[in-house]
């Protein structure tokens, strides 16, 4: 007997909203514990620069402190871009997240660039009033080698995480505590230089506090250019169209998938596809596969917020 009544959309299983709560979490996780190792290697690299004026332990305490500042305000934005959507916005608002993201990288090369202009002009100055400035002997590269470590476990344990909980935004807070460990790793060359070589210290030490401003300015320069490209609906990762692919193509009665259009802001995702079904397949039948389709999807990637499935008819070699 034909259905009399439009057939009811399939609901979501609890996982998925379970999954995107628990990357937030993870998120949130990483983040505390990023910043507080943030504030340990600060509070000891501004101890060195007080003590013994290297501009190299200056740079890198900054680079440290724009980060805990990026932390906490990236905090907020995935708060505000995890909001569902609204009638105002319908595609919800994760384009705060990359938003944050495109600021936060300009700030990074306004920082990078302020300070890099700072230090080549140091190195053309006299030395105030022909005193002579203070050497940068001992072990002052310790400081910045042991931010190396701290930095690294850090990175190991999101890592770790973000494999568990398979969220790609955690992988990427990951991957920027091992872009953090490259200042430590040119703080702690030139300091080691200059403890050999105490005579040119002070000259060493502006060299490696260039090398890190500039290393400000690239990274900022990269976060800049991926935010945009999100913002700007970049097309996203092959991988993405895999996944997508092979979760529709599970789906029985799907001969086959053509157009997949992936838009990523921020935390949320929003696919379209076709799908292609027998023609002589009936309407509501067609409709449930869709249903189908759109709840795999949504499974095997959380993160998706909505998705469109266009249904068309599949004829054998007709791509």
């Amino acid at each position: 007997m034909q259905q009399k009544q439009f057939p009811e959309s399939i609901a979501l299983p609890l996982s998925v909203q379970e999954a995107r709560a628990e990357r937030n979490r993870q998120i949130v996780r990483s983040v505390i514990w990023g910043i507080s190792i943030r504030l340990i290697i600060i509070a000891a690299e501004l101890t060195g620069f007080f003590l013994y004026e290297s501009s190299t332990l200056l740079l890198d305490a900054l680079s440290s402190i724009v980060d805990v500042f990026c932390s906490l305000l990236l905090m907020v934005f995935i708060y505000l871009a995890e909001r569902p959507p609204d009638e105002h916005h319908p595609f919800g608002h994760g384009r705060f997240e990359p938003l944050a993201g495109l600021q936060l990288g300009l700030l990074l090369c306004a920082t990078g660039g302020g300070m890099l202009i700072q230090q080549i002009m140091q190195l053309y100055e006299p030395l105030a009033g022909g005193g002579e400035m203070k050497i940068l002997a001992g072990p002052l590269w310790l400081i910045p080698l042991a931010a190396l470590f701290l930095l690294e476990i850090a990175y190991l344990i999101a890592k770790r995480a973000a494999k568990k909980s398979q969220s790609l935004a955690l992988m990427a807070d990951a991957a920027h505590y091992r872009v953090d460990s490259l200042t430590s790793i040119l703080a702690t060359i030139s300091l080691g230089v200059a403890a050999f070589l105490p005579k040119w210290s002070h000259l060493i030490d502006h060299l490696g506090a260039i090398s890190i401003a500039i290393l400000m300015v690239f990274l900022g320069f990269l976060s800049v250019k991926n935010n945009l490209n999100q913002l700007l609906d970049r097309v996203p990762d092959n991988r993405y169209f895999d996944l997508v692919r092979k979760a529709a193509k599970k789906i029985a009665g799907v001969q086959d998938t053509e157009k997949i259009r992936i838009q990523l802001t921020g935390p949320d995702a929003h696919v379209d596809i076709d799908i292609e079904v027998d023609p002589q397949m009936r309407v509501e039948d067609a409709h449930t596969i869709s249903q189908h389709v759109r709840v795999a999807i949504q499974q095997d990637w959380p993160a998706v917020r909505d998705v469109t499935v266009h249904v068309e008819p599949y004829y054998p070699n007709d791509h």
